[in-house]
């Protein structure tokens, strides 16, 4: 790999990698979580906001295993978006004078941010147990808000990340294998956006300028996901734990997480937040339209068409989009892609840690260009 543009000259800018501060997986890892949770100091009243996943399948487990380690779990059920709203209806539940020592999330992506915001408005450290290895969302200090109805509204960046992330991955073998599929195309453009980052000089996630560990994560990422992809699904089929799935969920976990914020984001996520501009496409997963904008990217990016068809035959074998339809977009209906191109390089979007200036119409023939190289491939 090369890292000649590991230093890049900026008077005001320091090299920032930043991580969660413990970081447990394994099959039944739930039965370990008052322990670990006692390991990072946290006892008395934990507030647990749980999906359905994760209340039908682990609650029993956390009012048998935490009471005996001086946790009281106070279990609240998510209500399903990552909103404002749902926010602020979970911290009111809180009365801080009631000895709370933290907040946990366990679920999906959208559970997890949620979590997240809570925590910190309460000034909470916050623990997180995903169910699903959907996203990279678990490590990270941030949460994607999205309005009521669904559309991306921000990102918004904690001081501090999660104090625990525990990863049951008997939890997660027997989760739908779309999900798995679509944490492997969020966890793929992690390398491709976090080598443009560096080509760039661009800023990290956090802040700083990528460090080569960042960016060495990002690339290890890769390669892992390339390796165990299809023996991690075809575990997953039967819903079972075998060494390879264990590798590909700390890619999609681990490596992902450390790799998109240590390493930076560009434009596969800022296509990303475009698609969710279009109504048509809420029903299609985070990882789903973040695998149709790194196809973008990469041809945005004039990358070596060797390089194109390795990712595109990639995406197709394990079941991730390769053309606009698979995302719930009319590749003839030029508003639409014109409303998702003028999204993705609105200010402040990632779209402009490329190392040249992206606009619009660029990204909006790009996207047509993918769809293109999709339906012919």
């Amino acid at each position: 790999m090369d890292y000649s543009h590991s230093h890049c000259n900026h008077p005001k800018r320091l090299s920032v990698f930043a991580s969660p501060g413990r970081y447990v997986q394994g099959a039944g890892a739930t039965e370990d979580l008052g322990n670990q949770l006692n390991h990072v100091g946290i006892q008395g009243r934990l507030l647990l906001i749980a999906g359905g996943t994760a209340l039908r399948e682990l609650a029993t487990i956390w009012r048998r295993v935490l009471p005996p380690q001086g946790i009281d779990p106070i279990i609240e059920k998510f209500n399903g978006e990552c909103c404002q709203e749902e926010i602020d209806r979970l911290k009111d539940l809180v009365d801080l004078s009631q000895g709370f020592s933290a907040v946990m999330g366990a679920g999906g992506g959208k559970t997890i941010d949620t979590a997240r915001a809570v925590a910190d408005d309460l000034g909470l450290p916050v623990v997180i147990t995903p169910t699903i290895a959907s996203t990279d969302a678990p490590c990270s200090a941030l949460s994607v808000i999205y309005t009521s109805d669904g559309s991306f509204h921000s990102y918004r960046f904690y001081g501090r990340h999660p104090l625990l992330v525990l990863v049951d991955t008997t939890v997660i073998a027997r989760s739908p294998k779309r999900q798995l599929a679509s944490g492997i195309g969020d966890a793929l453009a992690t390398w491709f956006e976090a080598r443009t980052v560096r080509e760039a000089c661009s800023p990290n996630q956090i802040g700083g300028w990528p460090t080569t560990t960042g960016t060495a994560l990002a690339k290890l990422c890769c390669e892992v996901l390339l390796e165990d992809a299809p023996a991690a699904l075809s575990a997953v089929d039967v819903g079972v734990v075998t060494p390879a799935l264990e590798r590909l969920i700390e890619a999609n976990t681990l490596l992902s997480g450390l790799g998109f914020e240590s390493g930076g984001l560009a434009v596969a996520h800022a296509v990303h937040n475009g698609f969710t501009e279009l109504s048509s496409t809420h029903k299609y997963l985070h990882g789903e339209k973040v695998a149709m904008g790194l196809l973008t990217q990469l041809i945005l990016e004039g990358r070596p068409k060797g390089e194109l068809i390795e990712i595109l035959d990639f995406q197709k074998a394990i079941g991730l989009p390769t053309t606009l339809a698979e995302v719930g977009v009319d590749f003839e209906n030029e508003d639409d892609i014109n409303r998702v191109a003028i999204r993705s390089v609105a200010p402040g979007e990632t779209s402009h840690h490329e190392p040249f200036e992206v606009s619009a119409e660029a990204v909006a023939d790009a996207l047509r260009a993918a769809d293109s190289m999709g339906r012919q491939h």
